[in-house]
């Protein structure tokens, strides 16, 4: 597999696509790249992040650039740094929900944001020119250390004025965290617990060896659901292992999935706050967004995937609150990037407006199904298969922003070429399992049809 390459910076297998040269290259690029003043550099908690660090930090040097050691932090925290501290940009050595054999680096411009398409292209195209030695020495990194960097970012979720902290504090949660050993492992059980919370911890020794599945799905938290229900636990909170994505658990043990954690991120800030403005979310996020956002009389604005395009698109919309359906839930008084900590605040915030557990929370929201499938592309376009696919279902909305999506009134499927491996991804969403299923299949037997191998 060649490197990955996209608006979600670069991913591969460390040793085959992904190196120290690899690392090198591209920092000097994103350095040549970016303003003046410090850059940062953090890593989630993958055993070889510790050597690729040290590449880029020997890159900076070279390019007689200052930096900043935060070392393992989670990415919103090293976005949230950026914002507020001034920094040039920041470089996250992270593969976020790829398995463990994947590393990559996540380019953070002066505005805490990732670098958009036209930038990324251009660090790109530099990083393909770029003089790197033939030996590149495994030396401790250099640079001022940034102390207590996750503590810095816990004490602003702690002044946030749309999250009411003191009614949080007063229900004394119980709550399992599952941080899948990744870069949340200290960060989020050290907010909950400033939060009031008794945290029941799984999985939060950061040395990177995932115990599970890295992606929060449910398949992968049975663990945590047990922990939940043995342990008598109100919640049970799961990252991805860089820490930008939050998936939740009932306190019967049962995942709610990832989807939902921004619908009720959303809710509660809408309660709290009265907000009118839009709510921005991308293409393959459910329509139970639309409806929580539309009992308070707010419109939901949809992007392309990607939390670059969200985020584009929350600053044209002037939107406070917005994020991916992926478990990524994005604050904009906090800082514009995906936030697992800020998700899980919210999350507690809207659990402290209502009596009811988080099951009877969920069970008065309308019942709709979503389905993700991915397929690999056998050489074939993904146009091909987008004709294909359009041809098929002929009436329904069709939108093309974002590969394509064809929706009717309750249901709706979304096809797309995935921006962080080299698949195809299948959304599907419907009122019941069975309608769900039917998209998924007529869209599969198409791609099936025209050569694709599931």
């Amino acid at each position: 597999m060649a490197l990955m390459r996209s608006i979600s910076g670069v991913r591969g297998i460390v040793g085959e696509d992904l190196d120290a040269g690899v690392v090198y290259a591209y920092t000097l690029a994103f350095a040549s790249l970016q303003i003046q003043g410090p850059i940062l550099l953090a890593r989630d908690a993958r055993p070889h992040g510790s050597r690729l660090l040290s590449a880029a930090a020997q890159a900076l040097a070279k390019a007689r650039r200052s930096t900043l050691n935060a070392d393992l932090i989670p990415t919103p925290t090293a976005q949230f740094l950026v914002a507020r501290q001034r920094m040039a940009g920041a470089i996250v050595m992270t593969a976020s929900h790829n398995p463990l054999e994947y590393n990559g680096m996540k380019f953070i411009g002066p505005d805490g944001c990732f670098l958009d398409a036209d930038a990324s292209e251009r660090l790109f195209a530099l990083a393909d020119a770029a003089e790197v030695p033939a030996e590149i020495p495994d030396n401790p990194v250099r640079g001022r250390a940034l102390p207590d960097a996750a503590g810095r970012h816990i004490l602003d979720i702690l002044d946030l004025s749309s999250i009411n902290i003191e009614a949080i504090h007063r229900r004394q949660f119980r709550v399992a965290v599952d941080a899948v050993n990744g870069a949340g492992s200290l960060a989020l059980p050290a907010l909950l617990e400033a939060l009031g919370c008794t945290v029941i911890r799984l999985h939060t020794t950061p040395d990177g060896e995932f115990p599970r599945g890295p992606e929060p799905l449910p398949e992968n938290l049975g663990a945590l659901s047990q922990v939940v229900t043995a342990e008598g636990a109100q919640l049970g909170l799961a990252t991805d292992p860089d820490g930008d994505r939050l998936a939740l658990i009932d306190e019967t043990g049962t995942p709610a999935g990832e989807e939902l954690t921004q619908v009720l991120a959303v809710a509660g800030f809408l309660q709290r706050t009265r907000s009118r403005r839009p709510v921005v979310t991308n293409l393959s996020s459910s329509q139970l967004l639309d409806y929580v956002a539309g009992r308070h009389g707010v419109p939901v604005v949809r992007s392309a995937v990607g939390e670059v395009n969200v985020v584009a698109r929350m600053r044209t919309e002037g939107s406070e609150i917005g994020g991916e359906g992926n478990g990524g839930v994005i604050l904009a008084e906090s800082h514009l990037g995906r936030d697992a900590l800020v998700g899980a605040a919210l999350v507690l915030d809207r659990l402290v407006q209502d009596e009811r557990p988080l099951s009877g929370i969920l069970a008065e929201l309308p019942q709709f199904v979503m389905l993700k499938e991915r397929i690999s592309v056998d050489g074939l376009s993904a146009d091909r298969i987008y004709q294909d696919v359009s041809r098929r279902f002929p009436d329904g909305e069709h939108i093309t922003e974002d590969g394509l999506k064809i929706q009717w009134e309750d249901r709706w499927f979304h096809i797309r070429e995935s921006n962080t491996e080299p698949i195809m991804r299948i959304y599907a969403e419907g009122p019941t399992l069975d309608i769900a299923r039917e998209l998924v299949a007529s869209v599969r037997s198409i791609c099936v049809a025209a050569g694709v191998s599931s």
